[in-house]
Protein backbone atom coordinates (compact mmCIF):
# COMPACT_ATOMS: atom_id res chain seq x y z
CA UNK A 1 0.00 0.00 0.00
CA UNK A 2 0.92 3.42 -0.96
CA UNK A 3 2.26 5.96 2.46
CA UNK A 4 -1.48 7.97 2.13
CA UNK A 5 -3.76 4.78 2.09
CA UNK A 6 -1.62 3.28 5.28
CA UNK A 7 -2.54 6.40 6.65
CA UNK A 8 -6.20 6.15 5.90
CA UNK A 9 -6.51 2.49 7.18
CA UNK A 10 -4.97 3.14 10.45
CA UNK A 11 -7.07 5.99 11.12
CA UNK A 12 -9.93 3.54 10.39
CA UNK A 13 -7.93 1.02 12.44
CA UNK A 14 -7.30 2.89 15.89
CA UNK A 15 -11.30 3.67 15.60
CA UNK A 16 -12.25 -0.21 14.90
CA UNK A 17 -10.13 -0.82 18.60
CA UNK A 18 -11.55 2.34 20.10
CA UNK A 19 -15.42 0.50 19.09
CA UNK A 20 -14.31 -2.83 20.25
CA UNK A 21 -12.82 -1.34 23.27
CA UNK A 22 -16.27 0.49 24.25
CA UNK A 23 -18.32 -2.40 22.96
CA UNK A 24 -16.81 -5.60 24.87
CA UNK A 25 -14.71 -3.51 27.94
CA UNK A 26 -17.76 -1.22 27.83
CA UNK A 27 -20.10 -3.52 29.04
CA UNK A 28 -18.32 -4.94 32.20
CA UNK A 29 -17.67 -1.46 32.66
CA UNK A 30 -21.83 -0.47 32.94
CA UNK A 31 -21.75 -3.64 35.15
CA UNK A 32 -19.58 -1.64 37.64
CA UNK A 33 -21.85 1.37 37.50
CA UNK A 34 -25.32 -0.21 38.21
CA UNK A 35 -23.48 -3.09 40.56
CA UNK A 36 -24.52 -1.03 43.61
CA UNK A 37 -28.00 -0.20 42.61
CA UNK A 38 -29.34 -3.14 40.98
CA UNK A 39 -27.34 -5.81 43.35
CA UNK A 40 -29.95 -5.57 46.40
CA UNK A 41 -28.09 -7.91 48.43
CA UNK A 42 -24.76 -10.36 48.63
CA UNK A 43 -26.01 -13.02 46.41
CA UNK A 44 -27.25 -10.58 44.12
CA UNK A 45 -24.07 -8.89 43.26
CA UNK A 46 -22.23 -12.16 43.16
CA UNK A 47 -24.55 -13.09 40.33
CA UNK A 48 -24.02 -9.84 38.61
CA UNK A 49 -19.94 -9.91 38.85
CA UNK A 50 -19.91 -13.51 37.74
CA UNK A 51 -21.60 -12.42 34.41
CA UNK A 52 -18.27 -11.04 33.50
CA UNK A 53 -15.58 -11.71 36.33
CA UNK A 54 -14.38 -14.80 33.92
CA UNK A 55 -13.73 -13.11 31.11
CA UNK A 56 -13.49 -8.81 32.04
CA UNK A 57 -9.66 -9.17 31.59
CA UNK A 58 -9.56 -10.90 28.06
CA UNK A 59 -11.82 -7.40 26.95
CA UNK A 60 -9.08 -5.73 28.52
CA UNK A 61 -7.26 -6.45 25.55
CA UNK A 62 -9.36 -4.52 23.25
CA UNK A 63 -7.88 -1.31 25.97
CA UNK A 64 -4.20 -2.14 25.75
CA UNK A 65 -4.38 -3.19 22.26
CA UNK A 66 -6.18 0.65 21.12
CA UNK A 67 -3.56 2.55 23.20
CA UNK A 68 -0.72 0.24 21.55
CA UNK A 69 -1.64 1.36 18.31
CA UNK A 70 -2.09 4.79 18.98
CA UNK A 71 1.33 5.30 20.32
CA UNK A 72 3.00 3.16 17.44
CA UNK A 73 0.78 4.72 14.74
CA UNK A 74 0.35 8.12 15.54
CA UNK A 75 3.48 8.89 18.25
CA UNK A 76 3.02 12.64 18.24
CA UNK A 77 -0.37 12.08 19.66
CA UNK A 78 0.31 9.90 22.15
CA UNK A 79 3.42 11.94 23.42
CA UNK A 80 1.19 15.23 23.37
CA UNK A 81 -1.70 13.78 24.48
CA UNK A 82 -0.17 11.83 27.33
CA UNK A 83 1.37 15.35 28.27
CA UNK A 84 -1.83 17.73 28.18
CA UNK A 85 -4.09 15.26 29.42
CA UNK A 86 -1.51 14.11 32.35
CA UNK A 87 -3.35 13.84 35.28
CA UNK A 88 -7.03 13.31 33.61
CA UNK A 89 -5.20 9.61 32.40
CA UNK A 90 -3.51 9.29 35.35
CA UNK A 91 -7.17 9.06 36.89
CA UNK A 92 -8.39 6.94 34.49
CA UNK A 93 -5.50 4.29 35.48
CA UNK A 94 -6.11 4.68 39.04
CA UNK A 95 -9.76 4.06 38.82
CA UNK A 96 -9.01 0.87 36.54
CA UNK A 97 -6.74 -0.36 39.26
CA UNK A 98 -9.98 -1.35 41.09
CA UNK A 99 -11.40 -3.77 38.68
CA UNK A 100 -8.59 -6.50 39.04
CA UNK A 101 -8.44 -6.21 43.23
CA UNK A 102 -12.24 -5.68 43.18
CA UNK A 103 -12.93 -9.05 40.85
CA UNK A 104 -10.15 -11.27 42.38
CA UNK A 105 -10.58 -10.24 46.18
CA UNK A 106 -14.05 -8.88 46.58
CA UNK A 107 -15.38 -12.48 47.68
CA UNK A 108 -12.26 -13.62 49.64
CA UNK A 109 -13.70 -12.04 53.09
CA UNK A 110 -16.99 -12.91 54.12
CA UNK A 111 -17.26 -10.05 55.61
CA UNK A 112 -20.31 -6.84 54.82
CA UNK A 113 -18.26 -3.85 54.99
CA UNK A 114 -14.65 -5.91 53.30
CA UNK A 115 -17.09 -6.62 50.46
CA UNK A 116 -19.07 -3.23 49.97
CA UNK A 117 -15.84 -1.53 49.67
CA UNK A 118 -14.92 -3.35 46.78
CA UNK A 119 -18.29 -3.29 44.81
CA UNK A 120 -18.02 0.55 45.17
CA UNK A 121 -14.25 0.23 44.07
CA UNK A 122 -15.54 -1.51 41.29
CA UNK A 123 -18.57 1.05 40.65
CA UNK A 124 -15.43 3.81 40.59
CA UNK A 125 -13.28 1.23 37.72
CA UNK A 126 -16.90 1.56 36.22
CA UNK A 127 -17.57 4.62 36.00
CA UNK A 128 -14.49 7.17 36.20
CA UNK A 129 -12.56 6.08 33.33
CA UNK A 130 -15.99 6.59 30.68
CA UNK A 131 -16.50 9.70 31.58
CA UNK A 132 -12.77 10.65 31.11
CA UNK A 133 -12.61 9.28 27.62
CA UNK A 134 -15.93 11.28 27.26
CA UNK A 135 -14.29 14.35 28.47
CA UNK A 136 -11.40 13.82 26.05
CA UNK A 137 -13.31 13.19 23.44
CA UNK A 138 -15.04 16.92 23.96
CA UNK A 139 -11.96 18.57 24.70
CA UNK A 140 -10.49 17.06 21.00
CA UNK A 141 -13.58 18.30 19.30
CA UNK A 142 -13.14 22.35 21.01
CA UNK A 143 -9.08 22.16 20.46
CA UNK A 144 -6.82 21.34 23.49
CA UNK A 145 -4.23 24.11 24.20
CA UNK A 146 -0.66 23.14 23.02
CA UNK A 147 1.61 23.87 20.33
CA UNK A 148 5.13 22.78 18.49
CA UNK A 149 8.25 24.05 18.29
CA UNK A 150 11.12 24.46 15.85
CA UNK A 151 12.24 21.53 17.21
CA UNK A 152 8.72 19.51 17.49
CA UNK A 153 8.78 19.78 21.24
CA UNK A 154 5.12 20.14 22.13
CA UNK A 155 3.85 22.44 25.12
CA UNK A 156 0.86 22.07 26.80
CA UNK A 157 -0.88 25.88 27.66
CA UNK A 158 -4.01 24.71 29.32
CA UNK A 159 -4.62 23.22 32.82
CA UNK A 160 -6.21 20.12 34.42
CA UNK A 161 -9.48 22.04 35.62
CA UNK A 162 -9.79 23.71 32.24
CA UNK A 163 -10.63 20.38 30.64
CA UNK A 164 -13.77 20.24 32.88
CA UNK A 165 -15.43 22.69 30.69
CA UNK A 166 -19.56 22.35 30.15
CA UNK A 167 -19.66 20.83 26.39
CA UNK A 168 -16.65 18.05 27.86
CA UNK A 169 -18.66 17.30 30.90
CA UNK A 170 -21.74 16.64 28.69
CA UNK A 171 -19.65 14.29 26.41
CA UNK A 172 -18.49 12.66 29.54
CA UNK A 173 -21.87 12.13 30.73
CA UNK A 174 -22.64 11.07 26.77
CA UNK A 175 -20.16 7.98 27.49
CA UNK A 176 -20.99 7.41 30.72
CA UNK A 177 -24.47 7.07 29.35
CA UNK A 178 -23.28 4.69 26.18
CA UNK A 179 -21.36 2.57 28.54
CA UNK A 180 -23.99 1.73 31.39
CA UNK A 181 -26.51 1.07 28.70
CA UNK A 182 -24.23 -1.35 27.33
CA UNK A 183 -23.61 -3.03 30.11
CA UNK A 184 -27.77 -3.30 31.36
CA UNK A 185 -27.91 -4.16 28.15
CA UNK A 186 -25.61 -7.69 28.42
CA UNK A 187 -27.03 -7.96 31.79
CA UNK A 188 -30.16 -8.62 30.62
CA UNK A 189 -29.12 -11.46 28.43
CA UNK A 190 -27.47 -12.98 31.44
CA UNK A 191 -29.56 -12.90 34.59
CA UNK A 192 -33.41 -13.45 35.05
CA UNK A 193 -35.56 -12.46 37.95
CA UNK A 194 -35.44 -9.47 40.35
CA UNK A 195 -32.13 -8.82 38.89
CA UNK A 196 -33.36 -8.70 35.23
CA UNK A 197 -36.51 -6.30 35.88
CA UNK A 198 -34.09 -4.21 37.31
CA UNK A 199 -31.41 -3.85 34.62
CA UNK A 200 -34.31 -3.93 32.43
CA UNK A 201 -35.31 -0.48 33.94
CA UNK A 202 -31.58 0.89 33.87
CA UNK A 203 -31.30 0.22 30.41
CA UNK A 204 -34.34 2.22 29.39
CA UNK A 205 -33.20 5.09 31.74
CA UNK A 206 -29.52 5.01 30.24
CA UNK A 207 -30.79 4.11 26.73
CA UNK A 208 -32.86 7.41 26.77
CA UNK A 209 -30.17 9.53 28.79
CA UNK A 210 -27.51 8.75 25.73
CA UNK A 211 -29.99 9.79 23.19
CA UNK A 212 -30.65 12.85 24.78
CA UNK A 213 -27.58 14.01 25.31
CA UNK A 214 -25.85 12.56 22.06
CA UNK A 215 -28.44 14.77 20.35
CA UNK A 216 -27.50 17.81 22.86
CA UNK A 217 -24.09 17.63 21.89
CA UNK A 218 -24.62 17.40 18.39
CA UNK A 219 -27.04 20.51 18.41
CA UNK A 220 -24.07 21.83 20.50
CA UNK A 221 -21.37 21.09 17.61
CA UNK A 222 -23.23 22.14 14.93
CA UNK A 223 -24.45 25.79 16.01
CA UNK A 224 -22.25 26.32 18.96
CA UNK A 225 -18.33 25.26 18.95
CA UNK A 226 -16.31 26.29 16.36
CA UNK A 227 -14.29 23.65 14.40
CA UNK A 228 -11.04 23.44 12.35
CA UNK A 229 -10.23 22.84 8.70
CA UNK A 230 -6.76 22.97 6.66
CA UNK A 231 -6.14 26.30 4.57
CA UNK A 232 -3.07 25.06 2.84
CA UNK A 233 -2.59 22.32 0.49
CA UNK A 234 -1.86 18.89 2.20
CA UNK A 235 0.64 16.53 1.18
CA UNK A 236 -1.00 13.27 2.06
CA UNK A 237 2.14 11.12 1.17
CA UNK A 238 5.33 13.59 2.69
CA UNK A 239 6.54 12.43 5.46
CA UNK A 240 5.14 13.52 9.12
CA UNK A 241 5.58 17.73 9.76
CA UNK A 242 2.51 19.06 11.42
CA UNK A 243 4.21 22.50 11.12
CA UNK A 244 4.45 22.41 7.27
CA UNK A 245 0.28 23.39 7.35
CA UNK A 246 -1.71 26.42 7.54
CA UNK A 247 -5.29 25.66 9.65
CA UNK A 248 -8.38 28.18 10.07
CA UNK A 249 -10.71 28.17 12.96
CA UNK A 250 -14.19 28.52 11.29
CA UNK A 251 -17.72 28.57 12.67
CA UNK A 252 -19.37 25.04 11.21
CA UNK A 253 -16.51 23.60 10.29
CA UNK A 254 -16.65 19.78 12.32
CA UNK A 255 -20.06 19.88 9.79
CA UNK A 256 -18.40 20.24 6.56
CA UNK A 257 -17.65 16.76 5.92
CA UNK A 258 -21.53 15.44 6.19
CA UNK A 259 -22.01 17.92 3.21
CA UNK A 260 -18.52 17.06 1.24
CA UNK A 261 -18.92 13.07 1.65
CA UNK A 262 -22.74 12.16 1.52
CA UNK A 263 -22.13 9.08 3.17
CA UNK A 264 -20.79 10.71 6.27
CA UNK A 265 -24.59 11.85 7.53
CA UNK A 266 -25.61 7.97 7.85
CA UNK A 267 -22.75 7.45 11.15
CA UNK A 268 -24.52 9.80 13.44
CA UNK A 269 -28.13 8.07 11.84
CA UNK A 270 -27.32 5.08 12.32
CA UNK A 271 -26.00 5.82 15.94
CA UNK A 272 -29.52 7.61 16.62
CA UNK A 273 -31.85 4.59 15.01
CA UNK A 274 -29.43 1.85 17.21
CA UNK A 275 -29.95 3.88 20.16
CA UNK A 276 -34.04 4.18 19.52
CA UNK A 277 -33.68 0.75 18.64
CA UNK A 278 -32.11 -0.34 21.76
CA UNK A 279 -34.75 1.22 23.84
CA UNK A 280 -37.54 -0.41 21.88
CA UNK A 281 -36.21 -3.89 22.08
CA UNK A 282 -35.42 -3.49 25.99
CA UNK A 283 -38.87 -2.41 26.52
CA UNK A 284 -40.21 -5.79 24.36
CA UNK A 285 -37.83 -7.67 26.54
CA UNK A 286 -35.45 -9.10 23.50
CA UNK A 287 -32.10 -8.63 25.54
CA UNK A 288 -29.90 -10.09 22.75
CA UNK A 289 -31.02 -7.49 20.20
CA UNK A 290 -31.19 -4.79 22.95
CA UNK A 291 -27.38 -5.55 23.17
CA UNK A 292 -26.41 -5.99 19.52
CA UNK A 293 -28.69 -2.18 19.07
CA UNK A 294 -26.30 -0.70 21.64
CA UNK A 295 -23.39 -2.11 19.81
CA UNK A 296 -23.89 -0.49 16.93
CA UNK A 297 -25.02 2.89 18.95
CA UNK A 298 -21.09 2.67 20.31
CA UNK A 299 -19.68 1.97 16.72
CA UNK A 300 -21.66 5.37 15.61
CA UNK A 301 -21.58 7.47 18.78
CA UNK A 302 -17.44 7.49 18.26
CA UNK A 303 -17.71 7.36 14.53
CA UNK A 304 -19.61 10.24 14.76
CA UNK A 305 -16.72 12.37 16.46
CA UNK A 306 -14.05 10.71 14.14
CA UNK A 307 -16.29 11.53 11.17
CA UNK A 308 -16.80 15.08 12.14
CA UNK A 309 -13.12 15.69 12.76
CA UNK A 310 -11.25 13.86 9.87
CA UNK A 311 -8.87 14.78 9.20
CA UNK A 312 -7.82 16.09 12.22
CA UNK A 313 -6.71 13.92 15.01
CA UNK A 314 -6.25 16.35 18.04
CA UNK A 315 -6.67 20.38 16.69
CA UNK A 316 -4.83 22.78 18.70
CA UNK A 317 -6.87 25.82 20.14
CA UNK A 318 -3.23 27.89 20.76
CA UNK A 319 -1.96 27.72 17.72
CA UNK A 320 -4.22 26.01 14.90
CA UNK A 321 -0.69 25.29 12.77
CA UNK A 322 0.34 22.77 15.24
CA UNK A 323 -2.67 20.70 15.21
CA UNK A 324 -2.29 16.89 14.21
CA UNK A 325 -4.25 15.57 11.72
CA UNK A 326 -4.25 11.55 9.91
CA UNK A 327 -1.88 12.83 7.53
CA UNK A 328 0.78 14.49 9.61
CA UNK A 329 1.02 13.26 13.23
CA UNK A 330 1.74 9.25 11.76
CA UNK A 331 4.68 6.71 12.24
CA UNK A 332 6.75 5.84 8.91
CA UNK A 333 5.08 3.50 6.04
CA UNK A 334 7.92 0.65 7.14
CA UNK A 335 6.23 0.83 10.47
CA UNK A 336 2.27 1.34 9.35
CA UNK A 337 3.03 -1.55 6.91
CA UNK A 338 4.58 -3.73 9.71
CA UNK A 339 1.18 -3.09 11.79
CA UNK A 340 -1.07 -3.86 9.78
CA UNK A 341 0.37 -7.16 8.87
CA UNK A 342 0.63 -7.75 12.79
CA UNK A 343 -3.19 -6.61 12.56
CA UNK A 344 -3.91 -9.07 10.12
CA UNK A 345 -2.69 -11.99 11.70
CA UNK A 346 -3.81 -11.10 15.18
CA UNK A 347 -6.90 -9.40 15.32
CA UNK A 348 -8.97 -12.76 13.72
CA UNK A 349 -7.00 -14.21 16.34
CA UNK A 350 -8.51 -12.20 19.15
CA UNK A 351 -11.81 -12.24 17.95
CA UNK A 352 -12.05 -16.11 17.35
CA UNK A 353 -10.46 -16.84 21.45
CA UNK A 354 -13.37 -13.73 22.44
CA UNK A 355 -15.78 -15.90 20.67
CA UNK A 356 -15.14 -19.37 22.07
CA UNK A 357 -14.64 -17.90 25.34
CA UNK A 358 -18.34 -16.67 25.94
CA UNK A 359 -19.83 -19.77 24.15
CA UNK A 360 -18.00 -22.09 26.40
CA UNK A 361 -19.07 -19.64 29.63
CA UNK A 362 -22.62 -18.37 28.18
CA UNK A 363 -25.59 -18.94 30.30
CA UNK A 364 -27.84 -17.45 32.64
CA UNK A 365 -26.01 -16.50 36.16
CA UNK A 366 -28.84 -16.97 39.20
CA UNK A 367 -28.22 -16.49 42.97
CA UNK A 368 -29.34 -19.89 43.57
CA UNK A 369 -26.10 -21.03 41.35
CA UNK A 370 -23.61 -18.19 43.35
CA UNK A 371 -25.19 -19.69 46.80
CA UNK A 372 -24.90 -23.63 45.78
CA UNK A 373 -21.01 -22.58 44.23
CA UNK A 374 -20.05 -20.10 47.25
CA UNK A 375 -16.45 -21.52 47.19
CA UNK A 376 -16.07 -21.54 43.42
CA UNK A 377 -17.44 -18.71 41.80
CA UNK A 378 -16.60 -14.47 42.30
Amino acid sequence: MDYETLKLVWWLLVGVLLVGFAIMDGHDMGMGVLLPFVGRNDLERRAIINTVAPHWDGNQVWFITAGGAIFAAWPLVYATAFSGFYWAMMAALWALFFRPVGFDYRSKIKHPVWRSTWDWGLFIGGAVPPIIFGVAFGNLLLGVPFYFNDLMMSTYTGSFWGLLNPFALLAGVVSLGMITSQGANYLMMRTEGVIYRRVRTASLIFGVLTFVTFALAGVWVATGIDGYVVTSALAPNAPSDPLAKTVGVQAGAWMTNYSTYAWAMWVPIAAFVALAASILFSRLHQAGAAFWSSSVACAGIIGTAGVSMFPFIMPSSTDPRSSLTVYDAVSSHLTLGLMLGATVIFMPLIIFYTSWCYKVMWGKVTTEYIAANDKSVY
